[in-house]
């Protein structure tokens, strides 16, 4: 992990400080459970690299971000929900993100209406 931040939720369950139900890791990202779900399945894909959102995304960031719809991709295959699945990136306040550091909501196992929200 780069430029961890001490006082991030997502960088501390990163480190380990806060337990977390991992579902997949490689070493640009870690995916866990969401603890409130709001889907049959719903997991958080984090990059290990803290970046407090999208729009605090640089260039530089385009691979990583792309890693984890990738590695969301790969969730939704081992859990057999690649027929309907979403992945929805909140952000800023208005957008709902509550935790500051960029992460992909997986949501599927379920019907997913349209439009969003």
């Amino acid at each position: 992990m780069t430029e961890p931040n001490s006082d991030c939720l997502f960088c501390r369950i990163l480190r380990g400080e806060i337990p977390a139900k991992k579902v997949y890791e490689n070493e640009h990202v870690f995916a866990f459970e969401d603890i409130d779900p709001q889907a049959p399945t719903h997991v958080l894909i984090v990059p290990k690299k803290h970046i407090a959102g999208l729009k605090e995304a640089e260039a530089d960031d385009a691979e990583l971000i792309g890693l984890c719809h990738l590695a969301a991709s790969e969730i939704a295959r081992q859990r057999n929900i690649e027929k309907g699945y979403r992945t929805v990136l909140n952000v800023g306040p208005g957008a709902g993100q509550s935790v500051f550091h960029l992460h992909v909501h997986l949501l599927g196992g379920r019907s997913l209406g349209w439009p969003p929200g």
